[in-house]
């Protein structure tokens, strides 16, 4: 969700009253991820005494994710996620470890390229077929009909890991 500040300033949001409301946000989600804030506390700060708008709360709020390669395809994970990503080998029960990892953010580091260095680590869940894909061809006036279709393998995996 993009909005212009000419936009919130057009709807009545003073901007500077606006970011300070996000940078408050922003350090009461980080001492509840560092520890130093129980989560009836991290609500209660920011509802109860109606600091924060809680859209902006929801916003700043996210856990570590990363974007990885799996079978040429890029998919944004983060832990606990449950993805279904193209036909990997294995069966259920098993871990598959991915190690092209092209951008990690841990709420306060970003990095890409050749600095990062983490693995994420997955266990399959299961095996599903996608929706049937047909391809009809067909010449008229010539009686020429061919009809193939097909329905592409998936492999649903849980992310447990990033490290």
């Amino acid at each position: 969700m993009y909005i212009s500040g000419k936009r919130l300033c057009q709807k009545g949001f003073d901007l500077h009253v606006l970011s300070a409301r996000i940078v408050e946000t922003a350090k009461i989600a980080l001492r509840l991820q560092r520890g130093t804030l129980s989560c009836e506390d991290f609500f209660f700060q920011l509802f109860a005494m109606n600091k924060i708008n809680p859209t902006f709360a929801l916003l700043k709020f996210c856990l570590m994710f990363a974007i990885v390669k799996i079978a040429g395809q890029q998919f944004k994970v983060q832990q606990g996620q449950n993805l279904y990503v193209p036909h990997l080998d294995g069966k259920a029960g098993d871990t598959v470890e991915f190690t092209d990892v092209l951008l990690t953010d841990n709420g306060d580091t970003l990095s890409t390229g050749a600095d990062v260095k983490l693995k994420v680590k997955a266990e399959i869940v299961g095996e599903v077929q996608g929706n049937k894909v047909i391809a009809f061809k067909m010449k008229r006036r010539k009686g020429f009909r061919k009809k193939h279709g097909h329905r592409t393998l998936f492999t649903h995996i849980k992310v447990t890991d990033i490290a």
